[in-house]
């Protein structure tokens, strides 16, 4: 097999570890207190962004300790800027949003198109409020307008991450930690 078929262990030799799963664990548990508090007494729809947020969301609603309803979006963002950053749906959550509190949970904010479309969709289907819980955000000054984590784990630097949800080329989501190649390397 060629190193096209095997990125990931290309990658990995000039990788270096961000965040090791116990420190990610343990933000993840603030995250789910915090959340807690801020929900009270209500019963919020938990709406996992796949496919990225799904190793992240599934510890942050045992963290959360509250009874929460549960579903998924799966949405990509393509193209670039020129061609409006719209949205393609895979799948739109099953739940009614309807006059709900709506988690979005997700592994990381970027730029955040993906993110301020998701939560533009709940907020036209109807939810009352919508909290952005993300497991990272990435440092830089590119976010789009207006669009901020409400709950966020930790920071990483402006360079290609990968692990515990994040992908490198379709590989290494399932990794125990964070990790980020040198600056201005894929």
């Amino acid at each position: 097999m060629s190193a096209q078929d095997h990125p990931l262990a290309m990658a990995m030799p000039r990788a270096r570890c961000l965040h090791e799963r116990c420190a990610l664990e343990t933000a993840i548990t603030r995250m789910g207190r915090d959340i807690g508090t801020r929900l009270g007494d209500e019963r919020a729809l938990f709406l996992t962004v796949m496919n990225g947020g799904m190793f992240f969301a599934a510890s942050l609603a045992l963290a959360i300790g509250r009874d929460l309803e549960f579903d998924y979006v799966h949405a990509t963002r393509y193209g670039d800027a020129t061609v409006g950053r719209e949205l393609r749906w895979l799948r739109h959550p099953q739940a009614s949003l309807a006059d709900r509190t709506v988690i979005l949970a997700d592994d990381i904010l970027d730029e955040g198109y993906t993110l301020a479309g998701l939560r533009d969709y709940c907020l036209a289907e109807g939810a009352r409020r919508v909290l952005v819980a993300v497991l990272c955000v990435k440092r830089h000054d590119r976010r789009v307008p207006g669009l901020e984590a409400d709950f966020a784990g930790v920071e990483v630097p402006d360079r290609y991450v990968f692990g515990y949800g994040l992908d490198y080329f379709g590989q290494g989501r399932n990794l125990p930690a964070i990790y980020a190649l040198p600056e201005g390397q894929t």
